[in-house]
């Protein structure tokens, strides 16, 4: 069952296309609650019991336009399992934690965590267009709030200010576009003011799940703080749609830089074939393959997570058989803060063009 722009209908009701092209009407009209999930997947409420603990614990937000790319009728799709509540969020744990990149100890001031010497990361709201179920901020989701006040962000400018060692800041959530635009745009600006600060890089979900929301009142103002990059979260080759890439394009045209940096998962994007189609489809757009992050240990995500050495070996077969610029870095955010480490295996230039032999494998060939 598809359900959205291809029947022109949410909830019964017909949907202009200049509603559906309005990203505050696509936010405005997200799937939130128990009878709205209920009415799309076609079941009365009470079937739907076993989500409430879920919803309580852990929201649900999704946007008609990313709900139009999935059949939610199917439990294995790999679009609703990325945004559809799971009881296994609850019920099943490997020993995940809220916070395993104890990103909260690296706080100098409420939201911005300083852990490497010469960058920073500001968290300026909790709110996303889609609560992705594995994400790795989970323990942040909150009820739609407005996000940072401006006293706060103040003290996080004043915090770069005074660091001189930071050339760098990353501004993230939540979703830093869903803030208000002004605030956005003065943020950005006060950031850019301070002499140190050589680059800003913008972490945001809306290519994918709002594209809507990428402008071009919103390029002409980012495209005044550059330098600026942009990092999106394409997980799944169907996720780059028309729509998608117009998005990119947009910022691309604005002369700003969108790299991508995915999260192996489970059931969604674990083997060759998903894996090279999403990759060959952010090269078609534009968009460069930056990283991809094994899934952290964050609570209420373990059915997420795919075995490391499982990740390994399908970027060996991949880097064997696509283009170069389509790989992204394998990934891990070590757990306690300790950083990223590539997850990559030992290579070696294989025999006369064999599978796994190895040239260095007959020491005799070594003399």
């Amino acid at each position: 069952m598809r359900w959205g722009k291809e029947t022109g209908a949410v909830s019964g009701n017909r949907v202009s296309g200049v509603d559906w092209n309005d990203w505050k009407w696509q936010f405005g009209n997200r799937i939130r609650t128990m009878r709205q999930l209920a009415s799309v997947l076609r079941m009365p409420v009470a079937s739907l019991a076993p989500y409430g603990p879920v919803l309580r614990a852990y929201p649900m937000a999704i946007t008609p336009y990313y709900l139009s790319l999935l059949d939610p009728a199917d439990e294995n799709d790999p679009l609703r399992r990325q945004c559809f509540p799971d009881s296994r969020e609850l019920t099943f744990s490997l020993g995940g934690v809220p916070d395993p990149l104890e990103e909260e100890k690296d706080m100098p001031v409420p939201g911005l965590i300083h852990r490497y010497p010469d960058r920073c990361l500001a968290i300026v709201t909790g709110t996303c267009a889609v609560y992705c179920r594995h994400c790795n901020r989970k323990r942040m989701w909150r009820a739609d709030e407005p996000g940072r006040t401006r006293e706060e962000l103040q003290a996080m400018v004043d915090h770069v200010a005074k660091t001189p060692a930071l050339r760098e800041v990353i501004v993230s959530g939540g979703d830093p576009l869903l803030i208000s635009e002004p605030v956005l745009d003065w943020f950005l600006g006060a950031l850019r003011a301070v002499p140190h600060v050589e680059v800003l890089r913008i972490g945001s979900r809306t290519p994918v799940t709002l594209p809507m929301r990428i402008t071009p009142k919103l390029c002409a103002m980012l495209k005044r703080h550059r330098p600026l990059w942009f990092n999106t979260q394409f997980n799944h080759g169907r996720e780059i749609t028309e729509e998608s890439a117009r998005a990119c394009e947009m910022l691309l045209e604005a002369g700003i830089p969108v790299g991508n940096q995915s999260v192996l998962l489970r059931g969604v994007n674990d083997n060759d074939d998903a894996m090279r189609q999403l990759l060959y489809g952010l090269e078609r757009i534009s968009v460069r393959p930056y990283y991809l992050f094994q899934c952290d240990p964050v609570q209420g995500t373990d059915h997420f997570r795919a075995e490391i050495g499982s990740g390994m070996e399908i970027m060996e077969r991949l880097r064997r058989n696509i283009s170069g610029l389509c790989m992204p870095r394998y990934v891990l955010d070590c757990p306690g803060g300790g950083g990223k480490v590539p997850l990559q295996p030992f290579s070696m230039p294989p025999v006369n063009g064999s599978g796994d032999k190895h040239c260095f494998d007959n020491a005799g060939q070594m003399d």
